[in-house]
């Protein structure tokens, strides 16, 4: 295994990947390359001022390998907030594989990653994300112990899917109290971009509440198990921004809500399970306060599955994560009742809760 670029390759870019770093605040990024599995990953480390960097492992066919970094570090740098809103002794990480998981995933390409993860000594605890799942987290632990989001049948919490889909119903419900006057949902015409595993659950949770619900998603076998299961109306992924909906929910990949999607929706209200889902957290974010739309920060809506995984990690059962992603509700009112009340974004209003809170203890606690 060898780790980074040749000489003559870092000697080129290093100097923009350290300002990325240094921009954003990151403590550690790992290049990783296992020439015979064919592993070429990313592992960023945030902060490690409440804990080990704990967050998911996504595998994506990204364009190229500073997309990946892009996405790592904006993954990375959320999970970091994610964590410390969420109340968890953790701090932020993540990792992504450069491929395609339905064609390129292999038992030796995941343990070849969970020997690099194992070589950070606990820094960085991976986990499902994007085209994982914990089968898959299974075949790392035979690298590493440092992985969560186990089978039950191994001690496990198993799929965190559902608990993330349940903190993302908890907080469209407390959105829609702000917007709406009151948390039912009943009635309400939602847009679900993205009908992965958390997504499918979310569209369960909307239609017993008996949602009007849009879907799209651009895997069609998806979209089958989804139209098998549920009333659903499917659109195309480029019509969802165009619908007369209550509620866009964006459940897919990030940076959906833009200047081109701004000026084509007309939902008052976005929650949904998708990571940075603003482009710029600062421009869209005061964008949608200028429009009068209710955002609500997404490293809060869909810090359910964390919660879950870092269960699995202090020993705790199911009923203490039920418990605690609950509290999701009354975080997303309270960040948003002082959004409103200052008319400030919605997005830095979480953040700076979440800073604090890593500033405090960085008071009286070492970093990891």
């Amino acid at each position: 295994m060898s780790q980074g670029n040749s000489k003559e390759q870092v000697k080129s870019s290093s100097v923009s990947v350290f300002e990325e770093l240094h921009n954003m605040g990151h403590e550690q990024v790992v290049y990783c390359h296992d020439e015979e599995s064919g592993l070429k990953a990313i592992i960023g480390v945030h902060n490690t001022v409440l804990g080990p960097g704990l967050g998911g492992l996504r595998m994506w066919p990204y364009q190229d390998e500073q997309a990946a970094l892009t996405d790592v570090l904006r993954l990375s740098r959320g999970m970091t907030f994610k964590n410390s809103i969420a109340g968890l002794n953790l701090g932020g990480a993540k990792a992504v594989i450069i491929g395609d998981a339905r064609t390129q995933k292999t038992e030796a390409l995941l343990r070849a990653f969970g020997k690099f993860v194992e070589n950070l000594n606990g820094k960085y605890i991976t986990a499902e994300d994007v085209g994982m799942n914990s089968s898959d987290m299974e075949t790392i632990s035979m690298e590493t112990q440092y992985v969560s989001g186990m089978p039950e049948y191994r001690g496990g919490l198993g799929d965190p899917s559902p608990f993330t889909a349940y903190g993302t119903y908890v907080s469209m419900k407390a959105a829609a109290k702000k917007a709406f006057g009151s948390d039912s949902l009943e009635g309400k015409r939602v847009a679900v971009q993205g009908c992965g595993n958390v997504g499918q659950y979310i569209i369960g949770h909307l239609i017993k509440e008996n949602c009007k619900v849009y879907v799209c998603d651009v895997f069609e076998d998806r979209l089958k198990q989804v139209t098998s299961k549920y009333d659903v109306t499917v659109v195309n992924p480029e019509e969802i921004y165009d619908l007369d909906v209550d509620i866009y929910a964006p459940c897919a990949l990030g940076a959906t809500v833009n200047d081109d999607t701004l000026r084509r929706l007309k939902s008052p209200v976005i929650v949904g399970c998708a990571n940075n889902q603003l482009k710029d957290e600062k421009i869209h974010g005061d964008a949608c306060i200028q429009k009068g739309i209710i955002y609500a920060p997404d490293f809060l809506v869909n810090s359910g599955g964390v919660i879950n995984v870092y269960a699995e990690v202090i020993k705790a059962n199911t009923d203490w994560t039920q418990g605690h992603v609950e509290k999701i509700y009354d975080k997303t009112l309270d960040v948003l009742n002082i959004s409103l009340a200052q008319q400030r974004n919605a997005q830095e209003v979480a953040m700076e809760i979440a800073q604090k809170r890593i500033d405090d203890i960085a008071k009286v606690k070492v970093k990891y």
